[in-house]
């Protein structure tokens, strides 16, 4: 949970976090339509209704628009129901507003609720360069007095390309969602349900429900949610609900809520619940904590306690702190020590400490680091084996030991020194060596033993 951990879920949120900027602030209000004729071929058929509305019928192509809002609409042809205030227009529709750009088969204008209703082959495009591709959808313009930002609603799983850029106002790569049904407030607030799925380059990110705020840099992911990372070492983050913020576009941190589980080739860790903290894009620190206690498994050693604090500045592990009730336990190295029994340690608090130089080599990057201190405090104990200097003896040395704190020192994997401190208590048990038969000589004629005299 090094670097490919932090670039995991950075590459997702930089897609979904980054404020858009407010849209152009065009002219707004309710749209008087001008309907005029495309061209010399254009066919006009008005019925006056009972109510003095006409309802009209136009043929060869139409252009409509509404002046003060910027607004413009045309189709191939079009049919306008004056006591419903309504238009629908036919064929290679397409809609023009300072707040979007619409294109699509069919569409429907409700001018009473200020309304688009747009249907196949949709294609929308705002004006941050986030498109909307899919089988339809309704948009409501913004009217003062009636709704303040533009909505949209996509049923029918579209597919959404966002688009942002930083705070130097270079675009990042784009990220796509898709799901059952996407809402959107212009492209700064969005809202996905129904099997969502959030690809950005190397990063997919799936759950059930999603809510993005760009304004607030902050998103969510609801229901069986689940970050995975398909780059070199893949690392995925489970939770019940999965938080992302953000500060200056910039992820700064991640909350895996109900069941948090963060999988990678270095660790697995569990916990009620999982923080993450970021600096300049890169997890330095996370938190585990809840009832269900937290627990950091590796191929070598794992720690439990009812929390955790893993501390990995420079994107070297650096630090495991455990608070109550910790116990850790490693395997020893089989190639010195031969036993099936792990070392392990106790404590009200359990301090791991690793090696964090910097990786000189790439082969090296790719390596655990190396545990060198150990150290319990409170109601300390702990057992650890060592390999016997006697090559013959049985099994390892034990040495088992309980005090106030109990300090271990590595060195490649093995235990150099154990400190103990304040009533200090103990056993250290060497091997039994291990005792060769005398050979007898099979070929030599056995001697006679006399028998012995006897009196009565």
């Amino acid at each position: 949970m090094k670097r490919d951990a932090a670039m995991c879920v950075v590459a997702l949120a930089a897609g979904s976090l980054a404020a858009q900027g407010a849209p152009p602030a065009g002219p707004s209000g309710r749209c008087d339509l001008v309907v005029v004729p495309r061209s010399d071929s254009t066919r006009v058929n008005s019925i006056k209704q009972p109510s003095g509305q006409y309802n009209s019928f136009v043929g060869g192509g139409v252009t409509g628009s509404c002046p003060a809002q910027q607004l413009t609409l045309t189709s191939d042809s079009a049919e306008y129901f004056g006591d419903l205030k309504r238009w629908h227009l036919i064929g290679n529709v397409h809609y023009k507003e300072p707040r979007l750009t619409l294109d699509s088969q069919v569409a429907t204008y409700f001018m009473t609720d200020e309304r688009v209703l747009a249907e196949g082959d949709v294609h929308t495009l705002l004006p941050s360069g986030t498109t909307l591709v899919g089988p339809r959808v309704d948009y409501y313009r913004a009217v003062p007095g009636v709704r303040a930002v533009g909505h949209m609603v996509a049923p029918g799983r579209p597919t959404i390309t966002l688009v942002e850029h930083d705070s130097t106002g270079k675009p990042s790569p784009p990220m796509t969602l898709i799901a059952n049904t996407t809402v959107m407030d212009e492209d700064s607030l969005v809202w996905a349900s129904g099997h969502v799925e959030m690809t950005r380059e190397e990063v997919t990110a799936t759950s059930d429900s999603a809510a993005l705020d760009g304004g607030h840099e902050f998103g969510r992911l609801m229901r069986k949610p689940v970050i995975h990372s398909r780059s070199g070492r893949p690392f995925t983050l489970y939770g019940t609900i999965i938080d992302l913020y953000g500060s200056q576009k910039q992820l700064k941190r991640v909350l895996a809520r109900g069941a948090g589980k963060a999988v990678s080739d270095d660790a697995t860790v569990t916990a009620d619940t999982l923080d993450f903290e970021f600096t300049e894009g890169v997890m330095t620190r996370m938190h585990g904590w809840g009832a269900s206690r937290s627990h950091a498994v590796n191929p070598t050693y794992d720690i439990l306690s009812d929390s955790l604090d893993m501390r990995s500045p420079g994107q070297r592990l650096r630090e495991i702190r455990s608070v109550r009730k910790a116990f850790a336990q490693s395997i020893p190295d089989s190639t010195k020590v031969r036993t099936k029994k792990k070392d392990w340690m106790r404590g009200d608090t359990i301090i791991a400490r690793f090696d964090s130089t910097p990786a000189i080599t790439k082969a090296d990057s790719g390596r655990q680091p190396q545990m060198l201190q150990l150290i319990a405090l409170g109601n300390a104990s702990s057992y650890y084996q060592f390999a016997s200097k006697d090559t013959t003896a049985i099994g390892p040395v034990i040495n088992y030991v309980r005090g106030s704190s109990v300090d271990v020192a590595f060195l490649d994997r093995q235990v150099q020194t154990v400190t103990v401190k304040d009533s200090v208590a103990g056993v250290y048990v060497e091997p039994v060596p291990k005792v060769k038969p005398k050979k007898t000589d099979t070929t030599a004629t056995p001697k006679k033993t006399p028998a012995k005299k006897t009196t009565p």
